[in-house]
């Protein structure tokens, strides 16, 4: 598969970080976590926590390369997978978003015993999501060597840390100002994927000879 330097000039470290954070972050993970262990005790939603996060690493990795050898070995073009994953980050910008307006979920049931069963619950599709591995296909597929695949790496790790620190101090969080802090902050990362998003699109078609300029 072809690089495309464009397309890599584009997604800095910097918009790396917040396609990941947004995809992956913590925003998304602390409410649901304090919901599905309200019925365990600090140590053992601590145990939850770790399991969880070496599961999503590990799961997120292997996600994210396999994804990445499907479409070398099927020759999909860069551009295909610059267009792609701007439509679904611009999707995943806007249900953020609109997420305050939608109607309150059913208080879900508490979770399995098992601790591994436990942290399987919270792995997916809460911190490991479907869209989260797709962003982290697209980045991955525009890496040109092996500095810049480290890097999204080392971003990937350090969002995963965010989560695992999140998850620890997740019913602190969730009490006082915090939880209105990363209300805003996650729909000002909402309104910047969706710029992003439109972006890669217009980059995307700009290489097809689509659209000029």
């Amino acid at each position: 598969m072809q690089s495309a330097p464009d397309a890599i000039s584009l997604v800095s470290y910097g918009q790396i970080f917040t396609l990941l954070f947004v995809t992956f972050g913590p925003l998304k993970i602390v409410g649901p976590f304090v919901h599905l262990t309200r019925e365990a005790d600090e140590a053992e939603m601590r145990r939850i926590a770790v399991r969880s996060f070496l599961i999503a690493m590990g799961a997120a990795v292997v996600g994210g390369f396999a994804g990445r050898a499907l479409i070398t070995s099927w020759s999909i073009p860069v551009t295909a997978v610059l267009l792609s994953g701007g439509i679904i980050f611009m999707l995943v910008g806007l249900n953020v978003l609109l997420e305050q307006y939608q109607p309150a979920h059913a208080t879900p049931p508490p979770l399995p015993p098992e601790p591994m069963a436990a942290a399987m619950r919270i792995t997916f599709p809460i911190v490991v999501t479907p869209y989260g591995i797709a962003a982290l296909i697209v980045v991955l597929a525009n890496s040109p060597g092996p500095v810049r695949t480290a890097g999204v790496l080392a971003i990937l790790l350090g969002v995963m840390v965010l989560n695992l620190v999140a998850m620890l101090y997740a019913r602190r969080i969730m009490g006082g100002v915090t939880a209105i802090t990363l209300q805003i902050l996650g729909a000002v990362l909402g309104v910047l994927q969706v710029a992003l998003a439109i972006e890669m699109i217009l980059l995307a078609l700009r290489q097809l000879n689509i659209v000029k300029g």
